[in-house]
């Protein structure tokens, strides 16, 4: 399944303007081995060859020959042997074809084409490698050891295609909103699954489920844990008790290869303790202190900066910081519960186009990354535009090892109460995630099917009702 012939003809042409000149090297992704050659993982193409050329096919490069005028695809059709193990498939020129490309290749003569380019002192320019066959063909082919190939990738190549595909159209917002509603349901289905006594394996594979059974693919590792102060929890080995909160952090890429990104945080048991409700309670508002900062213009940096004052504030209202709330997110002492950025882009990568550089995509011109422990985690924080979808996700996480750290190191002692923070050690963590669309006039939250945010709905949800409405815009 792929956009029409035409979609893929104005982007390229687009990007052609963008660079004007030179030859653009684009290197598909090929077939890797698990634990022997054979034996391989789930194909995935790369994004920026699927946008400009929409051809989800193992083994293949392109050129956009710009000075020439001419779009190549390089590819090999495929032999007796291997029509004996896939079956038969259309040749290479009839794949490209639908991309609206009628010049074809074997793969073979891709290093002469590049070679006859650099002698003629023709611009060759490529994208950081993101994966070791990548760096290998690159040294293969233009002759730059690994280690210097992210050094001397095109900026210009990246940023023109960074500005292309961050700015989302109609068609791929609905394919996304596609993505986001599958992977409500596969959140509902956690919500149905938790309860004391099961193991964190068993709801993750009921999330799962219903992804592949609809035929679709996971946009990211599944994230199914009641330990969430570890914000990357991939393991699925502990057992789910009463009084634990469950962390959900899952999402589909469905056929077009659109990515959602939800997360979800529940009780174990019916309910969440009086202490767990009121720190859910705080989340809801930094979530919702985000959310009000979303318009046109307003860099993403503000709501995040929103969510960390909203957290600060509530965390002082336990008593466990003190001081100006605002003033304690501007300086970074909100990190100690919130370490993570509040979001990032979503697109074709859950997030998009971080193989290019979150510097480039996240980042505006001129605006600089911070090297802060908090702010640097913010992968998302230039003005936001028209056609952007992006995620919001504040947390508010308890983290026993970052607490001894910070007062050992004495750390915004002006803000942090330690005293009081270590009776809070086991609290783990909890966090919620939607997704949202940019328009002309505002954030518009995407997906038609209801993900449980507040405090009713999660009960609701975990008693199998579907939640009708919504506390939060």
């Amino acid at each position: 399944m792929t956009f029409k012939k035409d979609t893929y003809i104005r982007r390229r042409a687009q990007l052609k303007r963008a660079l004007g000149s030179g030859l653009l090297l684009f290197l598909g992704n090929d077939e890797t081995g698990m634990n022997y050659a054979d034996n391989t993982y789930q194909f995935r193409q790369d994004s920026t060859f699927l946008y400009f050329f929409g051809l989800d096919y193992a083994g293949l490069a392109a050129v956009i020959d710009i000075d020439a005028d001419r779009e190549v695809v390089f590819g090999n059709d495929l032999t007796i042997d291997d029509i004996v193990w896939t079956g038969l498939q259309p040749s290479i020129a009839e794949k490209s074809q639908a991309a609206g490309i009628s010049d074809t290749l074997p793969l073979t003569d891709l290093k002469g084409y590049l070679d006859k380019a650099r002698a003629k002192g023709q611009p060759i320019h490529f994208l950081p490698p993101y994966r070791g066959d990548h760096s290998v063909w690159l040294w293969e082919l233009l002759g730059i050891e690994p280690a210097a190939q992210t050094a001397q990738a095109s900026i210009p190549f990246i940023k023109a295609i960074v500005d292309q595909r961050n700015h989302k159209s109609d068609e791929e917002i609905g394919f996304i909103e596609e993505s986001v509603d599958l992977s409500t349901e596969m959140h509902l289905a956690a919500y149905r699954t938790v309860r004391p006594g099961i193991h964190e394996s068993e709801v993750a594979a009921a999330v799962e489920e219903v992804a592949c059974r609809h035929g679709n693919a996971l946009a990211f590792p599944t994230i199914a844990t009641v330990q969430g102060q570890v914000l990357h929890n991939h393991g699925f080995i502990h057992e789910l008790n009463e009084g634990d909160i469950f962390l959900l952090d899952a999402g589909a890429e469905t056929r077009m290869h659109y990515a959602g990104d939800l997360s979800s945080s529940m009780p174990v048991g019916e309910r969440f303790t009086e202490q767990q409700a009121e720190v859910y309670e705080i989340h809801l508002a930094s979530f919702q202190a985000a959310v009000d900062q979303l318009k046109p213009g307003v860099p993403f940096r503000e709501a995040h900066l929103a969510a960390a004052t909203k957290i600060a504030e509530g965390m002082k209202g336990l008593g466990l910081m003190k001081g100006d709330p605002a003033e304690a997110a501007q300086t970074g002492a909100y990190a100690m519960f919130f370490p993570c950025g509040l979001g990032h882009m979503v697109g074709l990568d859950v997030h998009d186009m971080e193989n290019l550089g979150e510097q480039y995509v996240g980042y505006a011109e001129g605006q600089v990354k911070s090297k802060q422990f908090g702010f640097k985690s913010l992968r998302l924080a230039r003005p936001l535009e028209p056609g952007f979808v992006f995620t919001i996700e504040p947390g508010i996480y308890f983290i026993p090892e970052l607490m001894d750290r910070w007062e050992s190191e004495h750390l915004f002692t002006d803000f942090i109460c330690y005293d009081k923070l270590k009776a809070w050690r086991n609290f783990t963590g909890l966090r919620n995630e939607l997704n949202y669309v940019m328009t002309p006039t505002g954030a518009r939250l995407l997906g038609t099917i209801k993900k449980p945010m507040t405090i009713e709905e999660v009960y609701a949800a975990k008693s199998g009702k579907a939640p009708e409405h919504s506390l939060l815009k």
